[in-house]
């Protein structure tokens, strides 16, 4: 079974079993709504159990969720760097075509003027738009906005994006 990653627990939350989660999906309230399930998987990426969410609030930049059967901090504190993912078949569908999913975008190939100029590495969500990170060799990375006048194309199909780079963004 296909699984994708939702987030990551960071910490507990209180004494009453709660976790602090940084979240790495634009679903947060869909994925963390009351009786979700969720897969949750160690360090090593290996699956450790099913888990059903009870309670979800979101609190400054973090995701705060209590689970089922899970009554205390020391039911949860072990669960620290562990992952929470989504199996594929309760993945929604996209909306539109202009519409991906992070794991889809991280690892396509960065193309300007038909020049590979790096890799998708990571997506920030910093306010108004989402923020790709390109890694590119031999130079720091480049952080390049998601809006129409700078990424260009997205085939997921292709392995590749294409852009084009304003005037000052690439120092």
């Amino acid at each position: 079974m296909d699984y994708y990653k939702v987030g990551t627990i960071v910490n507990t939350q209180g004494l009453q079993g709660e976790v602090r989660i940084i979240s790495v999906t634009d679903f947060s309230e869909e994925r963390y709504q009351k009786n979700s399930e969720l897969a949750l998987f160690d360090k090593d990426d290996k699956f450790v159990r099913t888990l059903k969410v009870k309670t979800h609030r979101k609190q400054k930049n973090f995701d705060i969720v209590k689970f089922d059967g899970l009554y205390s901090i020391n039911d949860v504190e072990k669960f620290r760097d562990f992952s929470l993912k989504v199996a594929a078949e309760n993945r929604a569908a996209l909306e539109s075509d202009d519409e991906f999913y992070y794991d889809d975008i991280i690892g396509l190939d960065v193309f300007e003027n038909e020049t590979k100029i790096g890799t998708v590495v990571e997506i920030l969500q910093p306010g108004a738009n989402d923020v790709w990170v390109i890694k590119r060799q031999g130079k720091k990375d480049l952080l390049l906005p998601f809006i129409n006048d700078v990424i260009l194309s997205v085939d997921i199909a292709g392995n590749q994006v294409t852009v084009e780079i304003p005037e000052g963004l690439d120092d």
